[in-house]
């Protein structure tokens, strides 16, 4: 009995032990495959390199850095839809990387379609300036930084017993409260910005834009591969999107991939 025992535990332990160290095995699995997936890039062996890419993103592994090697692998095939798409999911992950941006407006040079961006007031060019300065992560950390700063500068001048320093602790408190609001307010309009939109990729060579989701409905406009839209609704086959100068229509959902996927 005592046996059997001491059986069931090693075989719980054991299998414990091989649990915990099966993510381990599979992240060293991906560093080779993705060093892999480089030295192919060198050499010129794209679609191999795309290959070993691919098959590190679907094992559930996402990086700026992964997302970028695809893109130019895409990009050096001359698959522009593609390139674009893995661009846009790098950017994601860090957004101020000067060399993804860089190569997206390259690969974005490649496009047929021109769309013009809808025009913006004066107003809302500086607020979305001050917005897209941070993350709404970064806004939220500043938040709390500046209130915790509040704290201490309201505290000296609760106990400072000198009026001058109690008037400047108090200027100061105030005017770091309001920069408190600034970034509690940044955070929410970046938040609300980012997970108000959903961006996707048109994949398909040329695809028609309808008044409807069915094929009945009126051509509004065409389409081609490489050009960035959002989407605002889906409807059994189809999705509804709208261009950055605000035209909105209906197209099959296999016509384009969603970036923000993971």
């Amino acid at each position: 009995m005592k046996k059997a025992i001491l059986n069931s535990y090693r075989f719980t332990l054991f299998l414990g032990l091989m649990l915990c160290a099966l993510p381990s095995f599979a992240q060293q699995n991906n560093i080779d495959l993705f060093e892999k997936a480089n030295s192919l890039y060198n050499k010129g062996e794209y679609q191999l390199a795309i290959e070993d890419y691919l098959k590190i993103s679907e094992s559930g592994q996402h990086s700026a850095e992964l997302y970028y090697n695809l893109a130019n692998a895409y990009y050096k095939l001359n698959q522009i839809a593609p390139s674009i798409y893995y661009y846009e999911k790098a950017l994601i992950l860090n957004p101020k990387d000067k060399d993804v941006l860089n190569n997206l407006k390259y690969a974005q040079n490649m496009t047929i379609d021109a769309i013009d961006q809808m025009p913006q007031t004066g107003i809302d060019r500086l607020v979305s300036s001050i917005v897209n300065v941070f993350s709404h992560t970064t806004w939220a950390v500043c938040s709390i930084v500046l209130m915790v700063l509040f704290v201490v500068i309201f505290l000296l001048y609760y106990f400072s017993s000198h009026h001058r320093w109690k008037r400047l602790y108090f200027v100061l408190s105030f005017f770091v409260f309001l920069l408190v609001l600034g970034a509690i307010l940044g955070a929410y309009k970046q938040y609300t910005i980012q997970n108000s939109k959903t961006p996707a990729i048109i994949f398909a060579k040329e695809t028609s834009v309808t008044s409807e989701p069915n094929m009945g409905s009126e051509e509004i406009f065409k389409l081609h591969e490489g050009t960035k839209v959002n989407v605002l609704d889906t409807m059994g086959g189809w999705k509804k999107i709208r261009l950055s100068d605000g035209k909105i229509g209906w197209l099959p959902k296999g016509d384009l991939r969603v970036i923000k996927d993971f």
